[in-house]
């Protein structure tokens, strides 16, 4: 079975139990981040840890915006063209056109609550939301439709999906959490449900790079073929298969970014990705619950896929 085939298999229950499909998810130095460069570099950490799809970073932040000072100001926000996606694009064309035929290939895609955190801010996206929401929302719709010019033209390039995250929902991210609801949700489901009707593949991504969650609740409503989330949630830790009967889909994860695969040898990553596949439920994708930290040995990434690969339940 090829990787292609074998990540696809996973959508329709027809995976084996052996191997499992593997991957891992690391940002590369800033000389990599476009342009041939980073097709270069994405294609030598694949081949280099043997993972199952390819997942091409995103890098392009949209950019930050002075002006917004007052909540009236996020309605001015000033909408991107594909100009400023161009450098992302680049490596989007130079993955497809190497890999499609053998792998999945899918493109990082940050929120548009993430995005606008670009353009005034985090804290003060926060801030203004907490103050007046309804003018936020403007400056929402407007980075969302930029968002989506990008996601349009990935899909035109032959794309097969995305990694489309989510944040806002931390635990003491915002003011409250209807805001979230009002503010936030509606610009995700926005982007998400036209990926969702475009590819085959795509994997909802709840981020908790910048806060853990408590709640996973909004959550299994969202759109994605497959979902990615620390089971850690709260005081609670979730298995794989209540992941998977909470959210009606296949699960990817299992394994700390911050254990074994960023701090160990390759035969503690071995043990610790031995450990998380003897608990996944079928059709399953053994990865990490977010990016894994800068400097983790690619050859601990490379020693848990092959585990995977190996894996027989």
């Amino acid at each position: 079975m090829s990787k292609r085939d074998l990540v696809l298999s996973v959508l329709d229950g027809s995976a084996p139990q052996g191997p499992i499909p593997a991957a891992f998810f690391t940002h590369f130095d800033p000389s990599c981040h476009f342009g041939q460069a980073g097709v270069d570099k994405h294609l030598e950490y694949i081949r280099a840890t043997d993972m199952d799809f390819v997942k091409i970073q995103y890098e392009r932040k949209f950019p930050s915006d002075p002006s917004v000072e007052q909540p009236a100001d996020w309605a001015n926000v000033k909408p991107l063209t594909l100009d400023h996606f161009e450098p992302q694009l680049s490596v989007v064309r130079g993955l497809v056109e190497a890999c499609k035929s053998e792998m999945v290939v899918i493109v990082t895609l940050y929120s548009p609550f993430m995005c606008a955190g670009h353009v005034g801010g985090p804290e003060r996206l926060a801030a203004h939301m907490a103050e007046d929401p309804d003018a936020v929302c403007k400056g929402m719709e407007i980075v969302t439709e930029s968002l989506r010019l990008f996601v349009r033209e990935c899909v035109r390039i032959g794309v097969d999906g995305f990694y489309h995250s989510t944040q806002g929902y931390e635990a003491g991210r915002l003011a409250s959490r209807e805001l979230f609801h009002q503010c936030v949700k509606p610009y995700d489901l926005s982007i998400m449900e036209e990926i969702d009707r475009s590819c085959p593949f795509s994997i909802l991504h709840v981020c908790d790079y910048h806060e853990p969650y408590d709640d996973l609740s909004p959550f299994p409503a969202y759109p994605g073929k497959v979902v990615n989330v620390n089971p850690v949630v709260g005081e609670r830790t979730y298995t794989g298969a209540e992941i998977v009967d909470l959210f009606g889909r296949p699960f990817m994860g299992g394994v700390d970014r911050h254990g074994a695969l960023a701090r160990g040898s390759e035969a503690d990553a071995r043990a610790a990705a031995r450990e998380v596949l003897a608990q996944l439920p079928p059709n399953s994708i053994l990865a990490a619950d977010c990016t894994v930290p800068p400097g983790t040995p690619w050859a601990n990434l490379r020693a848990a896929i092959d585990e995977a690969h190996a894996w027989r339940g």
